[in-house]
């Protein structure tokens, strides 16, 4: 070996042999400086929880959706089969009927359908009586996930006498 050649690194403490050793002890820094740079085993796991946590929190957002939905269509089942039944009172001939029940599959389920009529009994704000006037009541119920719901609109049938 000749004099010159051999040098001491400073970092490693060892004594290299000439250029190639140079190029060898170069790349074994790469290494060492990369493998510092690289995701340890925790910082993965760490990062593949919270994204599972976010794909739970996404899939819980996605099933309260549905269930909103569900439950929209449901109530506008309801709202047209209250509406079906006033026009078809309003288009009738006679006076509508004192008291009636129905049951109707709204296709989320049974309904009933409770009709109730009666006498308004306006006045005039000079006390004469409005006749032919008629208050009819119109209720939905059905049951929701064990507990009852309702529906209920009001409004007036004129049939003259």
């Amino acid at each position: 070996m000749q004099r010159g050649k051999l040098k001491r690194t400073l970092d490693s403490g060892h004594w290299i042999l000439g250029a190639a050793m140079k190029h060898q002890v170069s790349t074994i820094k790469r290494r060492r400086a990369l493998g510092r740079l690289g995701f340890a085993l925790y910082e993965v796991l760490l990062g593949v929880a919270i994204f599972a946590v976010g794909v739970l929190a996404l899939g819980r957002a996605v099933e309260n959706c549905m269930n909103a939905s569900m439950l929209n269509a449901e109530e506008d089942a309801v709202r047209q089969i209250l509406s079906n039944r006033m026009a078809e009172i309003q288009a009738a001939r006679g006076a509508p009927d004192p008291a009636t029940e129905t049951k109707i599959n709204s296709g989320y389920g049974m309904v009933k359908l409770l009709q109730k009529s009666a006498s308004a009994e306006l006045t005039e704000p000079n006390n004469t009586q409005l006749n032919g006037i008629n208050l009819v009541i119109l209720t939905v119920q059905w049951q929701r996930g064990g507990v009852s719901q309702s529906k209920q609109i009001q409004f007036y049938v004129y049939r003259p006498k």
